[in-house]
């Protein structure tokens, strides 16, 4: 199985299975000379892990990351760097009933067809716990972006929607999304999904969310047209996070009910060069950044796996209903907020070091 690499010259390779010994992931092209510690990384992994409400997989993993390569005495050597996370928590008999079947929704009859073999234990590779390894990529390049640029990056993400219920835009408060555990920047609509998704998840059901994530401070200029434009390069990342199914830029689809007079952001000069009136381009233009915010939408589909029967097929070719037992999110949406800032943050990394390698800072 190859293309489990992203990036260019910022790039990561992720390994290891959800029910096997361990995960992680091997970044390189970082620069030396940058202050990177366990602890740091830690910080963006704990967000991420599992178990921490009721309202995600009840999974106790510590997601306790070790820095095996790459930096000396703090400080990164331009070296790969290695970082490795233990699996404590398997239960692989959650999914011995399920050894012969394909689940409707998982990837179990595709990776089948493909290679001729699955890890039947929690999606094997194609499970959701990979996404700690990107995680921790993520942090790495935060640490990239805030070396590099005089002014921080600062990435952000919140959920604005679960099933049918979205926030109200009117209330949004970023301070909020760390105070419940939705990542919601609407305080009012926190006590809705709780509501709503113990409903769901006391029937045996999931549902899907839509995430969206935020850069500031982000400098002009980045991206390369035609086939390196930045927004190009952040749709692919957020559509290769598990259960993602759909991604817009700034207004995305609702720009086609839009006129060119609303769609157009309009200039003038500011203080500081120029300023844009409305940011309907998510803060790409031409797959160049403007300076602006950048904004990324992605829509994450319901939890495959469910304890509702489902009809489906096994391996030997036979009809059968089948359900998924064991430990399961009914809103995986919940904890993919944390795998879309770190999408966003290596896309960046990965930028800058192009854009500083072909014109210069």
């Amino acid at each position: 199985m190859s293309h489990n690499s992203f990036g260019h010259l910022f790039r990561f390779t992720t390994w290891g299975e959800s029910h096997g010994p361990a995960i992680g992931c091997v970044v390189d092209g970082t620069p030396p000379g940058i202050t990177l510690k366990a602890e740091a990384i830690q910080h963006w992994l704990d967000r991420r892990k599992p178990g921490q409400s009721r309202f995600v997989t009840q999974r106790r993993e510590p997601d306790a990351v070790q820095i095996l390569s790459g930096v000396f005495e703090d400080q990164t050597t331009g070296t790969p760097i290695s970082l490795l996370i233990q699996n404590e928590d398997q239960r692989s008999k959650d999914y011995s009933k399920i050894k012969e079947q394909f689940r409707p929704g998982h990837a179990d009859y595709t990776y089948w067809a493909k290679y001729g073999v699955r890890d039947y234990r929690g999606g094997g590779r194609s499970s959701a716990r990979e996404t700690a390894s990107r995680v921790a990529a993520g942090a790495v390049a935060r640490a990239v972006l805030n070396h590099v640029l005089p002014k921080p990056v600062e990435i952000q993400g919140a959920l604005v929607q679960i099933g049918a219920h979205k926030i109200d835009r009117a209330h949004w408060d970023w301070a909020e999304t760390e105070r419940n555990p939705f990542w919601s920047p609407d305080a009012a609509m926190v006590p809705r999904w709780e509501e709503y998704l113990d409903q769901t998840r006391k029937a045996g059901s999931s549902v899907g969310a839509v995430i969206e994530v935020v850069a500031r401070n982000v400098p002009v200029g980045l991206g390369a047209p035609l086939y390196g434009k930045l927004d190009a390069d952040l749709a692919a990342a957020m559509m290769s996070i598990n259960a993602v199914k759909g991604v817009e830029i700034g207004a995305g689809f609702e720009a086609a009910q839009l006129t060119g007079e609303e769609n157009a952001d309009e200039m003038r000069m500011g203080n500081e060069g120029v300023k844009f009136l409305s940011n309907k381009a998510g803060g790409i233009l031409g797959g160049l950044s403007t300076g602006q915010d950048v904004v990324v939408r992605f829509a994450v589909k319901p939890t495959s796996s469910i304890n509702t029967p489902r009809k489906s097929v096994t391996v030997g070719g036979e009809d059968v209903e089948t359900s998924t037992q064991g430990r399961h999110d009914p809103c995986v949406g919940i904890r993919a907020v944390p795998v879309g800032e770190a999408m966003m943050a290596v896309v960046l990394a990965d930028h800058l070091l192009r854009h500083r390698g072909q014109i210069g800072l």
